[in-house]
């Protein structure tokens, strides 16, 4: 059964992206794709620290989704008339993630192009 997230549905066949975490302010409620259960522990805890984080602090649902070709991408819903969520706040969280987290996140594309999509890890075909 497909998880639901405040009304968004997490069904990883309807999407062209794959979601690998989320988490939700309306709900006060973390999503981990147990598709990822290989990665270790500590980014497992890494991955949660960040979303919850996000969504206390800006609110909203911020989900990390990785695009056909593999690249992590961070995604913010927000709910009409949510008076409360600051985009501001969001914008820099991301913006702080991307350059605070930058290796952690390259490997977790690099995972994800190996062993999702098959690709060569040297770059040779």
């Amino acid at each position: 059964m497909p998880e639901m997230i405040n009304g968004y549905d997490f069904d990883l066949t309807k999407s062209d992206s794959v979601v690998l975490c989320g988490a939700s302010s309306y709900v006060q409620k973390y999503y981990f794709n147990e598709k990822f259960k290989r990665l270790p522990d500590e980014i497992k805890d890494e991955l949660k620290i960040m979303c919850v984080s996000f969504a206390e602090e800006a609110g909203g649902i911020l989900t990390l989704e990785f695009d056909k070709s593999g690249n992590l991408n961070f995604c913010v819903r927000v709910d009409d008339g949510d008076f409360y969520f600051d985009d501001i706040e969001s914008g820099l969280r991301i913006s702080s993630y991307q350059r605070k987290k930058e290796e952690l996140l390259s490997q977790l594309e690099l995972f994800y192009k190996v062993v999702f999509l098959g690709e060569n890890v040297d770059g040779n075909d």
